[in-house]
């Protein structure tokens, strides 16, 4: 199996959890809870993504 190459955008459509950790500035289980509600999750086969988007406008839903 071919590892997967690691890309390096300004404005990614989708990250995995360490990202998604890093922009939401909270650990691993809180960025998956928030995920999950989010409905952003997305899998891949054995990867796990969530779309950036998604998250973005229920962080912006829970912020009014």
């Amino acid at each position: 199996m071919n590892k997967t190459k690691e890309r390096n955008t300004s404005q990614p459509l989708t990250v995995d959890i360490e990202a998604l950790s890093a922009m939401l500035s909270c650990g691993h289980a809180t960025a998956r809870k928030i995920g999950q509600q989010a409905g952003a999750k997305i899998v891949i086969g054995r990867r796990v993504l969530y779309s950036v988007e998604k998250v973005k406008n229920y962080l912006s839903y829970l912020e009014e």
